[in-house]
């Protein structure tokens, strides 16, 4: 059994794959909660289990679901410890294969949540997402291999803060930037993760370049990286997203932590 991870003012965890823990405005938030152990996942493998399980979560205000049409960023126990929640948000598809407690936010659309911490609403916008290259071919709703979602969390006194789900496109990217201008710190999935069966195994997550650029057009002081290691289709890992921001001259927005341990958020 894990320790308990202790409640925060303002800061993030990433546990390890896609899934961080947020804690902001006195709600306690955790996106795409993957828990199972290493082990095959239908046609994915995953390598390592989380830093924290889910007991040691506890007992959480709100679940994000970039996605749940793949196991990498929703297991078994990952579904089921969302469950538990008394608030998951997500695309309007996946809000409708998972069902209650899910609620589906289109792009541009808002979730408010009372804030425990007296200061008002914590508001949940919902921003898109492209899971592949901007060409690749898109379903009958456009999306390109399934609905992904991102999200971005602010309020007063709060920093703003944008969680990318499986986003390979700078072009989404710079119109999150456009439309919500104050982006303080940014959680990107930044693996590259490739399948060879999919768009010739181009990347369906930023790359380390990419999310370099990503933060940069962001303008975030702050960036996390997440969804880099834990599965096997990851084609970058951190040592290439080191590089990747020492070359762009962007160490100092880096914030690197071992999984479980928290980095704080600056107002």
């Amino acid at each position: 059994m894990s320790a308990g991870l202790s409640r925060q003012e303002c800061a993030v965890t990433v546990l390890g794959g896609p899934t961080a823990v947020i804690d902001i405005g006195g709600l306690r938030v955790v996106s795409d909660p993957t828990f199972d152990p290493a082990g095959p996942q239908g046609h994915l493998t995953k390598a390592a289990g989380p830093a924290v399980d889910a007991d040691a979560v506890g007992a959480v205000d709100l679940v994000l679901v970039s996605h749940e049409a793949h196991p990498d960023n929703l297991d078994v126990r990952g579904r089921a410890f969302a469950r538990t929640a008394p608030l998951i948000l997500t695309g309007p598809v996946a809000a409708e294969r998972l069902g209650p407690p899910a609620t589906g936010l289109s792009p541009w659309t808002t979730h408010a949540l009372p804030r425990p911490d007296g200061g008002g609403d914590l508001t949940v916008l919902a921003v898109p997402a492209v899971h592949g290259p901007e060409d690749g071919e898109r379903d009958a709703n456009g999306d390109v291999n399934c609905e992904v979602t991102g999200f971005v969390l602010s309020g007063q006194g709060l920093p703003t803060v944008y969680v990318s789900g499986d986003n390979a496109s700078i072009r989404t990217v710079a119109e999150i930037s456009r439309r919500v201008p104050d982006i303080a710190a940014a959680v990107l999935h930044a693996g590259a993760a490739r399948v060879p069966a999919k768009f010739g195994g181009r990347p369906l997550s930023l790359d380390s370049r990419g999310a370099a650029a990503a933060a940069a057009v962001l303008g975030a002081h702050t960036v996390i990286p997440a969804h880099y290691d834990g599965w096997a289709h990851f084609s970058e890992g951190l040592p290439e997203i080191e590089r990747a921001f020492h070359e762009a001259g962007l160490s100092s927005l880096l914030r690197v932590a071992p999984h479980g341990t928290w980095v704080p958020l600056a107002p």
